[in-house]
């Protein structure tokens, strides 16, 4: 399967995958949702900033979720995982005010991160306010 992340531009991420500062990106939900069950080793993740082309990919290495959080245990992630997921230490209270309240978490551990030939997506069906696609191949919605 190939995915499509839309990140947050202004958490400044994406540099950090093509680094290798970025090994995991995590999404957190307060209710399963895509790619809850969807993404597994082997499968391909490309990566875009809200509006702009998809610009990077990296293959997934491993996957890890977790469910029925609670406060001390998102907190525990964080602690653990955090650094890894592009989080400087400093920052991990600010992002601990942020997912406190989710109940789900998956961990995407990354590897061979390369750019990639910048190209736009057709986000049709998806949601305009979408921040994950899963489809069988990235060329059925690759424009141009």
């Amino acid at each position: 399967m190939d995915h499509v992340a839309i990140m947050k531009k202004s958490w400044g991420l994406t540099p950090k995958i093509l680094s290798g500062k970025k090994t995991i990106e995590s999404r957190w939900y307060k209710n399963k949702a895509i790619p809850w069950d969807r993404i597994k080793a082997g499968d391909i993740m490309y990566f875009k900033n809200s509006g702009e082309q998809v610009t990077l990919k990296a293959n997934v290495r491993k996957v890890l979720q977790f469910e029925n959080l609670r406060p001390s245990r998102v907190r525990g992630i964080l602690n653990e995982y955090g650094q890894e997921d592009g989080i400087n230490h400093k920052d991990t209270s600010k992002f601990y005010q942020l997912f406190k309240g989710k109940r789900y978490c998956i961990l995407m551990f990354l590897e061979n991160a390369q750019s990639v030939e910048p190209f736009n997506i057709n986000k049709s069906g998806f949601g305009a306010m979408s921040a994950w696609i899963t489809v069988d191949d990235i060329k059925s919605i690759k424009k141009g």
